[in-house]
């Protein structure tokens, strides 16, 4: 390969890492130490895994999506939707299901079919760009890969994250 090629794929590689400076997001060393755990554990697990994305409410209404991700594509997801049942204090499953193949996306609820790299790239564009008006949150307790991250805006009483929490990541 010729010597301009090479300072181009540099200078393209320079361009990319400088056009959201660390210092633009929250927790940008932490993200960033975060991102490489990441892609060394995309490169060992052959880009297939599964992991787990969980909300909640104030309310006791609570979700679990599991995303399974084969060579960098989501080939299956599954939900469940649980709530308690106020009178006998018991949990209840409100909704559950399992997609995959053709019927992959064809259920309304439950976490978008997003790859790791996907939910980087959100945190990165979204969820954690300086706000002056909201707190942010970063966490890395999946082996350094992102296990919370988002934020939530001043002033906001109940249910307010905007953002992901992932409560498992594992090989398959």
């Amino acid at each position: 390969m010729k010597k301009e090629n090479y300072f181009i794929i540099l200078l393209l590689i320079l361009t990319s890492f400088s056009s959201c400076k660390k210092d633009d997001l929250a927790y940008g060393n932490d993200f960033e130490k975060s991102y490489s755990a990441w892609t060394d554990f995309k490169k060992t697990s052959n880009n297939s895994y599964r992991y787990t994305v969980e909300s909640s409410s104030w309310t006791g209404f609570s979700t679990t999506t599991v995303l399974t991700i084969n060579e960098g594509k989501v080939v299956k997801r599954s939900y469940v939707a649980k709530s308690i049942d106020r009178s006998s204090n018991q949990i209840i499953i409100r909704e559950q299901w399992e997609e995959e193949g053709v019927t992959l996306n064809t259920h309304p609820n439950g976490s978008v079919l997003t790859t790791l790299d996907e939910v980087y790239q959100k945190a990165k564009a979204e969820w954690l760009p300086q706000r002056a008006n909201a707190k942010h949150y970063f966490e890395a307790k999946n082996g350094g890969i992102i296990s919370s991250c988002g934020y939530v805006e001043d002033n906001c009483a109940d249910d307010c994250f905007v953002g992901v929490t992932i409560t498992s990541v594992e090989k398959i």
